[in-house]
């Protein structure tokens, strides 16, 4: 007879207001920022609001002793090299063809580190959601961050490839609206494709899932 463990989560609600965030500071204010300062006053000063915001949600987590998302550091960090390169040739072309290529960069990641005991996937889940160390430690979970991995390779590498597309032929506004609807449109279906192997692979390791349940209390 086959042993059942149950393991505890936040709602839906909770997780998708705590994932939406992360996005929100990490990505859509940023490029917002941009494009509005972009528009209005000049490249240079849509180049520092965007990174100033990053830096600034950093600052006031270390100063408020709150995580800094993994998500959040690999974004600033590579908006740093994107303010740098686009100060120094005053060219919007290249601010926006290095995220696009940083696409294939966080494919790689994902591909170089699915064999191993943690993979980089598992930790920016982390971000999106608090596993309890019986879950995230338990060898199924393991193997399954492995394997999607290789699917969120895939799906970061057809990002590049579309953006690279849509950079050589659009404006920058319409960059920036179909880019981002599209790329996150192949997110959305990769997160739904990924909850559907989650939950199927907790079901095979005889893993019970309850969603917005609060143990009791001892």
């Amino acid at each position: 007879m086959r042993h059942h463990v149950t393991i505890d989560l936040p709602s839906l609600r909770v997780l998708a207001w705590g994932g939406g965030r992360h996005l929100l500071e990490s990505t859509l204010v940023p490029a917002g920022l941009f494009y509005l300062l972009l528009t209005v006053v000049s490249f240079d000063s849509g180049l520092f609001a965007a990174l100033g915001w990053s830096v600034t949600v950093i600052v006031c987590r270390l100063v408020l002793r709150k995580p800094v998302p993994a998500v959040l550091l690999l974004t600033t960090t590579l908006l740093v090299a994107r303010t740098v390169l686009g100060l120094v040739t005053g060219s919007v072309f290249l601010y926006f063809l290095q995220p696009t290529l940083q696409n294939f960069l966080v494919s790689s990641l994902f591909l170089i580190s699915a064999p191993l005991n943690r993979p980089f996937l598992a930790r920016l889940a982390g971000d999106f959601c608090a596993f309890p160390a019986t879950l995230s430690g338990h060898p199924g979970m393991k193997r399954f961050f492995q394997r999607v991995s290789l699917l969120w390779a895939l799906v970061f590498a057809i990002n590049g490839a579309g953006t690279l597309v849509m950079l050589a032929k659009a404006t920058v506004g319409n960059f920036l609206m179909v880019s981002t609807a599209g790329s996150y449109t192949l997110v959305g279906l990769a997160i739904v494709l990924s909850l559907y192997w989650f939950r199927r692979s907790l079901r095979d390791q005889g893993i019970v899932l309850r969603m917005g349940h609060t143990p009791a209390a001892a």
